[in-house]
């Protein structure tokens, strides 16, 4: 039985479709990344997971129970959200334990000591919200979240309002918490790189329907549509109009070369990102970038070859976006 169970579920506001009939399942004790742009869906499937709205159509199964229509209350999950949602007024402590004070849970005190042992917040108990620094902040989140011992929790992108260098920490201690606690876990984020290095399967979202599933190494190395060639990576596929048309040939930037014999084209900037540079060039109108090892030699307005080897291309149909 999965943890959670998506079935045609689909949302209309009116004549706007937020999401158009979407399934996917995710197994006890996974990490699932809801990932994509802007507006495709991805905060509506969280809401509808959570019970915070109801879907237009189709079921929600959490466990063996149909809870489209259950009020939050009653579908045994928990929420981070991504202001994080602290009670100012109140200590950590007091915020960690708040829901379980409202429903009367007893050994509230023995269930504090262990989140806050496991999370590193003992010594941060009587301290108000705006005496903590944001990565504080976060942990005080996950652990008002856990301390419920929910089986599955839901996170929509909790990470955003941190700078890059503790995303990077925030990243690596979520996962490390999910997997020692066992939890199924539904992650929402627009930044790929969050969805690679986190989720054990991706559900890759556009227009309020499922581009693809699967394991992140399986979108990054077989993208299904060309999509979803452009959205993974970093920086994503060159998706490239050669030899009519016909086809749309992706080459990733680190399967690229600068080579004496190949594809005739102009440097437009090189950025020197230190193991390697990233060549930014213009070949029959089209905007490619090659990753090259350490420091690029090639500058700005010099004219180059671009090459790549047969096995690394990858084809899709110009019109549909599917994979030939």
């Amino acid at each position: 039985m999965s943890a959670i169970q998506l079935q045609g579920v689909a949302k209309h506001w009116g004549d706007s479709r937020a999401l158009d009939g979407i399934t996917f399942s995710a197994e006890p004790g996974t990490f699932v990344v809801l990932l994509g742009p802007s507006g495709c869906g991805k905060s509506t499937t969280l809401r509808l997971i959570a019970g915070l709205d109801t879907p237009t159509a189709g079921t929600i199964r959490i466990g063996d129970r149909d809870v489209t229509h259950l009020p939050p209350a009653e579908r045994g999950i928990a929420m981070v959200f991504q202001s994080y949602a602290l009670f100012p007024h109140l200590s950590v402590a007091e915020n960690i334990v708040f829901g379980l004070r409202v429903r009367k849970v007893p050994d509230r005190e023995a269930k504090l000591a262990r989140v806050a042992e496991l999370l590193g917040l003992g010594a941060l108990l009587q301290r108000k919200p705006s005496q903590l620094s944001g990565g504080q902040q976060q942990r005080v989140a996950l652990g008002r979240a856990i301390i419920a011992e929910a089986p599955v929790c839901l996170m929509d992108e909790p990470l955003s309002n941190l700078d890059a260098q503790l995303r990077g920490e925030m990243r690596r201690e979520i996962r490390q918490l999910q997997q020692r606690l066992g939890i199924t876990m539904v992650y929402v984020t627009h930044d790929q790189t969050e969805a690679m290095t986190m989720a054990d399967r991706v559900v890759l979202l556009r227009n309020g329907r499922i581009e693809q599933v699967g394991s992140p190494e399986e979108l990054y190395a077989r993208p299904a549509t060309a999509f979803t060639a452009g959205f993974i990576g970093a920086p994503p596929m060159n998706l490239m109009k050669l030899n009519g048309g016909e086809t749309l040939t992706g080459v990733r930037p680190e399967d690229m070369r600068l080579a004496p014999e190949g594809l005739p084209a102009s440097v437009d900037s090189v950025e020197y990102l230190g193991a390697d540079s990233l060549v930014a060039v213009r070949a029959r109108e089209q905007s490619l970038l090659v990753r090259v090892p350490g420091k690029a030699s090639a500058r700005a307005g010099d004219e180059v070859k671009v090459a790549w080897d047969k096995q690394h291309e990858h084809r899709f149909d110009p019109h549909t976006g599917g994979r030939k």
